[in-house]
């Protein structure tokens, strides 16, 4: 995505709009965790409805590629998946059961069956769901849910999956072992971007870059996060005025400190969006920006078009969806 600007109406003066998202560049490669993290307001989500296709009202400018071709809303829709913070399962349906109806309605027809229920099982095996795969959904834990829904959106095979704060309501234990299946899921070849708010530390080491938006919806930073997040660190300890990162501290809840969206009521100083804009990390950005496959289009990767609106013809979707409501029927 390049120069994306979002802007709505001001519900207090419809003459004027309000701008949430102010000029925000970046990339997402395969077999990465990119984490999308700010203050309430700074607009993650926003920022994240975008890319994804899903904003209908207000006003949208710049652009959004797909293997450096201008995507469609059609290709966005067919080749992404979008975990919302949520989870609306049929509670009748068991894990497998779910998954296998996810696979067969938004995989192409023309994918055979054998390879569908191949999907479903490595998407069982990714997130550890063997013990519980034919259990009843209802009367699950909020953990096993979050699971699940991952599950739903991957049995689809998309090249590239959105998650919604996927830890919040969990405990650090439960939050670990999710993003542990997060990150074996894009250690599988897939592009994830997840936003986040103040992670554990464990959790924060398994991301490999970040996008950080201050209030308002501007870029502080954007880049690889290094081993133990040192490139960040080095980033913020390079910029005057910002005491260094305590020894054992979390360098999450450090950095959202430093730019004033933590908890600490000490203000930042500097000018963090402006201060990004002068450095070399921005420079890597724009160099990286230019590179085949992400703004520009690569021979090596090909173009997303996508004929149908619909996946599975209507055969398959009235199969599954009558299957399921007998199910449910006789279930409850």
């Amino acid at each position: 995505f390049q120069d994306l600007r979002y802007s709505v109406p001001d519900p207090h003066n419809p003459k004027q709009s309000l701008e949430l998202l102010k000029g925000i560049s970046g990339f997402a490669l395969p077999g990465s965790i990119t984490a999308l993290m700010g203050s309430s307001g700074a607009g993650k989500t926003t920022l994240m409805d975008v890319i994804a296709g899903r904003k209908t009202g207000g006003k949208i400018t710049g652009k959004i590629l797909l293997n450096g071709y201008e995507a469609s809303d059609l290709a966005i829709r067919r080749s992404t998946g979008y975990c919302e913070q949520m989870d609306v399962h049929s509670e009748a349906a068991t894990f497998r059961e779910a998954l296998t109806f996810s696979s067969f309605l938004r995989q192409d027809s023309s994918v055979p069956a054998t390879t569908k229920y191949d999907s479903v099982n490595e998407c069982i095996e990714l997130l550890g769901l063997e013990d519980i795969a034919d259990q009843i959904i209802r009367g699950s834990s909020m953990e096993q849910m979050k699971r699940l829904t991952i599950g739903v959106e991957l049995a689809a095979q998309p090249s590239v999956i959105f998650l919604d704060e996927p830890t919040s309501g969990l405990d650090a234990r439960s939050a670990k072992l999710i993003m542990t299946g997060v990150r074996k899921v894009a250690d599988s070849g897939r592009t994830i971007i997840c936003t986040i708010h103040q992670p554990s530390s464990d959790v924060f080491a398994l991301f490999d870059s970040l996008l950080l938006l201050k209030r308002g919806g501007e870029t502080v930073f954007f880049g690889d996060l290094g081993v133990n997040c040192r490139n960040l660190i080095d980033y913020f300890e390079g910029i005057a005025g910002v005491s260094s990162l305590p020894t054992g501290y979390n360098p999450a809840t450090w950095m959202l400190e430093c730019i004033g969206a933590g908890v600490s009521t000490g203000a930042a100083t500097a000018d963090f969006v402006e201060v990004f804009k002068e450095s070399s990390t921005k420079q890597l950005l724009d160099a990286n920006m230019a590179k085949e496959g992400i703004t520009v289009p690569s021979p090596d990767f090909p173009e997303m078009i996508f004929g149908k609106k619909r996946a599975a013809n209507s055969v398959t979707q009235m199969k599954f969806v009558v299957t399921r409501f007998i199910q449910a029927y006789w279930r409850t």
